[in-house]
């Protein structure tokens, strides 16, 4: 349907959700279940996303947990949530083992490109937001790099030392889990679980008092030569990976946080630490809803960039594959599953997705759009959305569409509507593709032969009664004549070589 036509209607049958009726539920990793989603104030709920450490491409995985993040996003606003998302920059602090030990990536990444950090990280954020405009991933409302917050992030560590949740030792300072209640919230760990960030071969830091301790502030390591250091009041250093996202939520988002986005590897230690920090800080609870995406595994486990072998949004494209069929991949299994990739699970996807958007090419743009039966719908996708966001049924709510007995506008509208949340494209690839349909049947047209087409009409004939002796003689005929056939599954076509 065009845009113009589509507004018509948008502005005709406008209605407002009553937010007291809505029954989005959720799984909470805080609580272990699905709980109905209820923000303090439903026309600004507060959404925070950890972002990207900058020091390499994303890889699929990676834009996995951002696509479902977006998903959950869109769907918000779709029931008329007005929302406010927030999304960090990693370009200082995050080291390579999560337990505050091993190589700064930042540095890692310079190093490898002979680049400064700064030159890394702007290259690096340039080319993950390109990958998220690919895929239709939307821009969070605000984005900030952690090298903005210094002033923040020293303010926190400083209050955490004056309430006694904090110590120096060593040179650096560290948050002290002896003095919480319960460290662990998404899981039940032993103590050895806990150890040294559930990492093997993980040199241990004798400076912590408690194993489960992390650093909220760095003066004294094993990098000397950090390339970015600012002044302190414990001396010259630079912050932890844990304190940027408190820090930087807080900021924009204020002492309440209404849901917090990532992946689910960021459970522990990150998120945990986050939360440790947050409320020793604030003296209150933080965040109410934990949103975890679960990984994207190939064959030989959890795709890594730390294995050196990792596939990008820019490979695939390489490969042929147009980036909606990945996301469409991706919105075929529930993000609380791992999910396998494989060449020919991705093959699989990207045909099923071609055969819907030529099933949508084929959709008329005229009529009446039938309102009763939109609403059906309608009830039919936000039922998928709201039970713990299931792309899987949203994706078999678009093909009810298609199967449902009404006129082709109304499918349009309806395909239009919920393209809002699934942004796969749906109208606008298949306006592309009935162009490109047109501009063949019109060069077919403008190349008929009538002798020419009663032989391939005759070839096929000839295919059909098993008679294929006969076709491979005509067929011999045509390219003697100058003319390949080429059988297609809408029938044979031919062309002069």
């Amino acid at each position: 349907m065009p845009p113009l036509v589509l507004e018509k209607y948008e502005r005709r049958f406008l209605f407002v959700r009553n937010k007291e009726e809505e029954t989005m539920y959720l799984y909470n990793s805080l609580s272990h279940k699905k709980e109905l989603f209820t923000p303090r104030d439903p026309e600004h709920v507060k959404m925070y996303t950890c972002g990207p450490t900058v020091y390499h491409y994303a890889h699929i995985g990676n834009l996995r947990t951002y696509i479902m993040e977006d998903v959950l996003e869109k769907s918000l606003r779709y029931m008329g949530y007005g929302v406010k998302r927030v999304m960090n920059i990693t370009d200082v602090g995050h080291l390579s083992s999560d337990a505050d030990t091993g190589e700064d990536k930042m540095l890692k990444g310079a190093a490898r490109e002979h680049k400064t950090v700064m030159e890394v990280a702007k290259f690096y954020t340039d080319a993950f937001f390109a990958d998220c405009d690919k895929l239709n991933i939307k821009r969070p409302d605000v984005v900030e790099p952690a090298t903005n917050c210094i002033a923040e992030y020293i303010h926190m560590v400083q209050t955490l030392l004056d309430k006694g949740y904090a110590y120096l030792a060593g040179g650096n300072v560290y948050f002290d889990t002896s003095k919480l209640e319960k460290y662990y919230v998404f899981n039940d760990h032993d103590e050895e679980d806990l150890a040294v960030g559930v990492r093997e071969g993980v040199e241990e830091d004798t400076n912590k008092r408690n194993k489960n301790d992390f650093v909220l502030w760095f003066t004294k390591s094993k990098f000397e030569d950090q390339a970015l250091k600012w002044e302190s009041p414990w001396g010259v250093g630079y912050p932890g990976w844990h304190i940027e996202c408190s820090c930087i939520s807080m900021k924009h988002l204020g002492e309440y946080l209404d849901i917090h986005c990532g992946g689910i590897d960021n459970a522990f230690p990150h998120h945990t630490n986050e939360i440790a920090q947050s409320e020793s800080y604030l003296g209150h609870p933080w965040c109410n809803y934990w949103f975890h995406v679960h990984h994207l595994n190939t064959d030989s486990g959890k795709m890594s960039k730390s294995k050196g072998e990792f596939l990008t949004v820019s490979l695939l494209q390489d490969k042929g594959y147009d980036p909606m069929a990945y996301r469409y991949f991706c919105l075929q299994s529930h993000y609380r599953r791992n999910l396998v990739f494989s060449w020919q699970n991705l093959d699989n996807a990207a045909g099923a997705y071609e055969k819907l958007i030529a099933r949508i090419a084929a959709l008329k743009q005229d009529g009446e759009v039938d309102m009763a039966v939109y609403e059906k719908l309608k009830e039919k996708f936000l039922g998928a959305l709201n039970g713990d966001l299931n792309t899987s049924l949203a994706i078999t709510a678009l093909y009810d569409v298609l199967k449902e007995k009404t006129n082709d506008a109304t499918k349009l509208f309806a395909l239009a509507d919920f393209d809002k949340v699934v942004s796969l494209n749906l109208i606008s690839a298949a306006e592309a593709l009935r162009k490109k349909q047109e501009a063949e049947e019109a060069e077919e047209a403008a190349n008929a032969d009538p002798e020419i087409d009663a032989l391939v009409a005759a070839r096929t004939d000839a295919k059909k009664a098993k008679n294929f002796a006969e076709a491979d003689r005509i067929r011999d005929q045509l390219k003697a004549m100058g003319v390949e056939i080429i059988d297609t599954p809408q029938g044979a076509k031919w062309r002069k070589v």
